[in-house]
This record gives C-alpha cells, structure tokens and sequence, in this order.
C-alpha cells in the first residue's frame, strides 16, 4: 500500500482537522491529544514503548473495529491513541481473531523500526467560520 493512500484513509477516518497524528510505515497511526513541540518525536516515543507487541503482556491484546469509510479494519491495543489500519488485501481470511493478528503484527513492525511516513499537525487548523 503506498504512503499516499495510507494517508488518505487516515484522513478519513480521523477527520476531525484539529486533530494532530503521526502515520508510520506499516499503517500505525498515532493520535496525539496532548500535541508537544516534536509531533514525530512524540508519536515516537509512544509507540516506542507501546507498540511493540510481548507476549503475555497487555500489549498482546487487541479489539477490531470494521471501518466502512476505509473498507477496511482499524485494530486497537493497550494504548488508546495507538491505531493501525489492516486492508482486505492484506489477508485472506476475514475473522476477527486474523485481522486482529494482523494488525499487531503491523504494529509490532512499526513499533520496532519506528519509520515515520507523515505527520499531520492539526493544531494550526482554522476553526468554524
């Protein structure tokens, strides 16, 4: 999946403008609601130390949420504000249990290697007029 289109679907699924978050290489995405000087250095620092996956851990767990605006899956884990984004493509079988799987994997990719793709900083972004 390209940077562009991991971007795009974060964008729609975080559509609120003022929200700030830092997309990484294998569809990990973190919100910052608390957005510091150093958006990545931030993010970083989050999924440094929540992302990767240990077993028998609270880091193992995960929840699935079915995102219709992205065709896709958003799986959760043991840090509100850690997310990762699993496409159909990325899997042939469609149960929960799979997806889940998946989606740790990804995170646990992303937060091992720690590559940022994109940073959105939302707190410049204009209010209602």
């Amino acid at each position: 999946m390209t940077t562009e289109t991991l971007v795009d679907i974060w964008q729609r699924l975080l559509a609120d403008p003022h929200k700030s978050w830092v997309l990484y290489e294998h569809g990990t995405c973190v919100v910052l609601t608390d957005p510091a000087e150093d958006l990545a250095g931030q993010a970083t620092e989050i999924l440094g130390a929540f992302g990767p996956a240990r077993p028998g851990s609270p880091s193992g767990d995960f929840g699935v949420i079915n995102v219709r605006d992205a065709d896709g899956w958003v799986v959760t884990g043991d840090h509100r504000d850690i997310l990762t984004y699993v496409a159909p493509e990325d899997l042939d079988d469609r149960a929960d249990l799979t997806i889940g799987l998946r989606g740790r994997a990804k995170r646990h990719l992303d937060g091992s290697e720690l590559h940022v793709i994109h940073v959105e900083d939302g707190r410049g972004a204009a209010g209602p007029e």
